[in-house]
């Protein structure tokens, strides 16, 4: 039982090597491990201060990111239908410009047409009086081939103007 009662001697100087541990650790080693252990705390807590910032920095980057891209994405909407008013006005406009410029060409061979009509029916108007006259001319020539038929004609011609 002496072992589990120790004396009074041996406290004393457990205690009093406890007391003079104690002021050594307390005067030269406890400072500098608080220290540590503050510096080391306050490490943790500026490292998750600035891990905190920079997730809150992250998520307003990303916030912005989305942002730039709903913009861009707009952007290139407006964009392309703009390009596509542009090509359908400029095919509308190719359209009436081609439509007014055939409406003018078929304007024009109407009018070539109709002017070479009248060309060709003149020609051959004059192609039928100078055949008619041909033709007059020869039969003319047949009837008045004799003397005889020359003064019936004459006396005819000349019945007719004394009736009028």
């Amino acid at each position: 039982m002496d072992l589990i009662t120790p004396s009074i001697g041996l406290l004393f100087w457990t205690a009093l090597v406890f007391c003079i541990l104690l002021f050594i650790l307390a005067k030269f080693i406890w400072k500098p491990i608080l220290k540590a252990v503050n510096e080391r705390e306050q490490k943790i807590a500026d490292s998750l201060e600035l891990a905190e910032k920079t997730k809150a920095e992250m998520q307003s980057l990303q916030l912005q990111n989305e942002n730039l891209l709903k913009e861009a994405r707009a952007e290139r909407d407006k964009i392309v239908k703009d390009a596509h008013q542009i090509a359908s006005k400029m095919v509308d406009d190719a359209k009436s410009v081609a439509k007014s410029e055939s409406a003018k060409i078929i304007a024009t061979a109407h009018q070539a047409i109709e002017m070479e009509k009248t060309a060709a029916m003149q020609e051959l108007k004059d192609q039928v009086a100078v055949l008619s006259i041909q033709i007059a001319e020869k039969i003319i020539r047949q009837e008045l081939s004799s003397d005889e038929k020359q003064k019936t004609l004459a006396s005819k011609l000349a019945e007719d103007i004394n009736l009028n």
